[in-house]
């Protein structure tokens, strides 16, 4: 079914929500979004009978079909340094002992991991908790973090390891210096590319040739952390999980004969 003068409706995939006058081009606008998720689309397409007319202010002008299209695009960068997650733990008679004994074993913890850190340690307040039933018996527990390059990632990991009260509790991949501001720029030109074949793919659907860039909206990229548990842990660091950004680009296209 032709859509006001004469444009066709796009095919495959897209759902029509609602409608309202887009004055950015003279014409009504219409929300769709393909029904994958990925791309979100709105055209302004020419009022037709039954549409009443409420000016409201457009982002740009463009005189015929006005596109907004949310484009995503993922990647990962080189890594060379871990950050490190240890949890320490002592148990005694009473909470006082507790406390002590995991004194005794932090102080020989940092002896084998500093050496190896890159970054100072950070060690919260510890806690202490009674458990089991009739005499009571205390935990004390803390944690050990702190950031490992890439060299000394298999070394503290069976030197923390040996420790008593140690548990590997996860190492997240973080990005070697300068890489991520390479990947952004590559994303960035895989989501403008991304955003030109579904303009151009929209455009042929309504019979429509000629496509215009008229606005780019780029927000910022999002870190996707991956964290390792201990117990899926890879001694070797080229086996470890990739740190995976994320960009997200707004772009409008002006679709025209």
């Amino acid at each position: 079914m032709a859509l006001g003068g004469g444009a066709a409706r796009p095919a495959l995939g897209l759902r029509w929500n609602f409608a309202r006058p887009c004055t950015a081009c003279s014409g009504a606008m219409i929300r769709a979004g393909v029904a994958s998720g990925l791309v979100a689309a709105a055209l302004c397409l020419p009022i037709t009978a039954g549409v009443a007319a409420v000016a409201e202010p457009g982002p740009s002008r463009c005189v015929g079909t006005l596109l907004q299209l949310q484009v995503s695009s993922q990647g990962s960068s080189s890594v060379d340094r871990f950050r490190f997650s240890l949890g320490l733990e002592a148990e005694a008679a009473s909470a006082a002992q507790a406390l002590e004994l995991l004194n005794q074993r932090l102080s020989q913890l940092r002896s084998v991991v500093i050496p190896l850190a890159t970054s100072p340690l950070t060690v919260p307040a510890p806690s202490t908790y009674g458990f089991g039933s009739g005499r009571l018996r205390y935990r004390a527990s803390t944690s050990v973090g702190g950031v490992v390059s890439k060299a000394n990632y298999d070394p503290l990991i069976q030197a923390a390891g040996r420790q008593p009260g140690v548990s590997l509790q996860g190492f997240t991949a973080l990005s070697a210096g300068g890489s991520e501001a390479q990947l952004k720029q590559k994303l960035l030109l895989q989501a403008l590319a991304d955003g030109r074949r579904q303009a151009e793919f929209i455009a042929n659907s309504l019979g429509l040739k000629r496509i215009a860039l008229i606005r780019i909206n780029q927000s910022g990229m999002t870190n996707i952390r991956q964290l390792m548990k201990a117990e899926a842990l890879s001694f070797d660091p080229n086996e470890a999980n990739q740190p995976i950004s994320e960009l997200i680009i707004e772009l409008e296209y002006c679709l025209y004969k």
